[in-house]
């Protein structure tokens, strides 16, 4: 096994900002030595003070003692001049996202620091390889990227470059887990693992809204109370900032050489332009004004039980909503499955969204009042869900199918008829770029979930997801989405097939 960095060695952050200062505490917490450097006169002296009265704050609350928090502060240091650093064992750079500055700070370091020193840049988004291609040695040069707040966040990607010698990147591995962080190998590709493989999470939800499938508070709603994510997804780009969500995005997509599946959004785009921008400036998708009205999710109005309820087929959906329906006392009956459906509401047949819209699903199976609903999380828990209803289907029909969800507790949003709704397609989506990563040989399957539980606090790994649904489900409803939108934005991947095709999962 890779021993880390020895704490005897000394840790350099260059870059004072957020991600340099909670960088410098992690390692100063660990017990390094820390000189940290920013070239803005007296920033790194603020930042250090900074981090020492956090670390005070820290012993308060007893998550460290106050010995601890005091020793960590005695060993960070700013420092004035880049010659400061000549000691250093490793070397993090934290400064502006810009490939020239950062050649030419580690360009300068590597004339500086020892043969032995490690050079690691924290870019999110800047190739590590055209980064190292600069360097006489960029073998020792590797991606360390932390996630922000630093101290709180458990992931490190380490990203290696052409030219990383592998040790280094074990080493560097070793050294975030001796950290307290949770370290996953990736692949200097586009986005590396979590800014690549997120990006249908934003992507889904606002062509959802361009197509007019719901407002954003009820897509938002759905993607919390049926998908289990922690924020939905424009509340999520309204607090990180909708011109850098729209940044990295086209930052990804032009490094993918305009691949429709990441292409932006015009109406981010048009939101950017109006300087819309989210919390920061005070509306985005959402309204953040003082007195604004708060939005409210969309909910169908009360609708009586059916009087006839059949729960088709023994699906982990038909169990949930018989367990719910009898705690409230619903009686209904259990039939075989057919055709896929999980339930009868008097008219109304209820399926699971497969990827199709209601009306195609209604006009192949030549059943007219199709109701769909999407995926949940865990459907015995779930507090909302989305359905959709073919445009042959009756209103009374859509009122029982309605009326059966609301019996089981279940709050129902009505979206209009987009094939894949909201959880559904998101998740299928999220699954197919995590496999295309690791077919492409940028992480394993294992790390693909930890670093989208860890670095975007997703409820589920994705790939882990998929094996959940199945497989087959996940490519049916990636070929059905295909098929509707004509768009290689839905290709399926090969890992995605190969699986399928072996009746195997990702994590057997």
């Amino acid at each position: 096994m890779t021993s880390p960095l020895p704490r005897h060695a000394v840790v350099a952050v260059v870059g004072a900002g957020a991600m340099g200062a909670g960088i410098a505490q992690v390692a100063a917490v660990a017990g390094h030595h820390v000189r940290l450097l920013d070239n803005r006169p007296d920033v790194a002296a603020r930042a250090v003070a900074g981090i020492r009265a956090q670390l005070g704050k820290l012993a308060e609350k007893g998550r460290l003692t106050a010995t601890d928090a005091a020793a960590a502060g005695m060993r960070l240091i700013p420092a004035h001049e880049i010659a400061d650093l000549a000691a250093a064992g490793l070397v993090v750079e934290a400064i502006v996202e810009d490939l020239a500055e950062k050649r030419a700070l580690l360009a300068d370091l590597e004339g500086i620091v020892g043969r032995d020193c490690i050079l690691c840049t924290n870019t999110s988004s800047i190739s590590v390889t055209a980064i190292g291609a600069a360097l006489r040695h960029p073998e020792r040069l590797a991606g360390l990227h932390f996630f922000n707040p630093v101290p709180l966040m458990a992931l490190v990607e380490v990203v290696s470059g052409l030219a990383t010698d592998p040790a280094v990147a074990e080493t560097l591995f070793a050294t975030a887990a001796a950290w307290g962080k949770t370290p996953v190998h990736a692949k200097s590709t586009p986005g590396f693992i979590v800014n690549r493989v997120a990006r249908p999470y934003y992507a889904e939800a606002l062509r959802l809204a361009q197509e007019g499938a719901a407002d954003c508070a009820t897509i938002d709603a759905v993607m919390r109370e049926a998908g289990g994510f922690r924020m939905g997804p424009f509340e999520l780009m309204d607090l990180i900032g909708l011109d850098v969500n729209l940044a990295v995005t086209r930052s990804v997509w032009r490094a993918f050489f305009h691949d429709p599946r990441f292409l932006p959004s015009l109406l981010q785009q048009d939101l950017v332009d109006a300087g819309r921008l989210g919390r920061k400036s005070g509306r985005g998708f959402h309204d953040y004004r003082e007195g604004a009205t708060q939005p409210v999710a969309a909910s169908e109005p009360a609708q009586p039980a059916p009087a006839k309820i059949a729960l088709c087929g023994t699906s982990t959906v038909t169990a949930a909503l018989a367990a719910r329906l009898a705690a409230a006392g619903v009686a209904c009956e259990r039939r075989a499955a057919s055709d896929g459906r999980i339930a009868e509401a008097d008219a109304a047949v209820l399926y699971v969204s497969d990827g199709r819209s209601a009306t195609r699903r209604a006009a192949e199976s030549g059943v007219a009042d199709t109701v769909l609903i999407d995926l949940a999380l865990d459907y015995a828990t779930a507090t909302r869900i989305a359905v959709a209803a073919a445009e042959q289907c009756r209103p009374a029909a859509i009122s029982s199918a309605v009326g059966l969800l609301q019996a089981a507790g279940i709050a129902v949003s009505r979206f209009n008829d987009v094939p894949g709704l909201a959880v559904m397609r998101t998740v299928a989506m999220l699954a197919n770029e995590a496999a295309d990563a690791v077919n492409q040989g940028v992480c394993s399957a294992a790390a693909a979930d930890s670093a989208l539980c860890l670095g975007a606090n997703y409820p589920r790994g994705p790939l882990a997801w998929a094996d959940a649904i199945g497989l087959p489900v996940v490519r049916d409803v990636l070929a059905n989405l295909g098929t509707t939108y004509g768009e290689d934005r839905y290709r399926i991947s090969p890992l995605l097939h190969q699986k399928v095709f072996a009746g195997r999962k990702f994590h057997d």
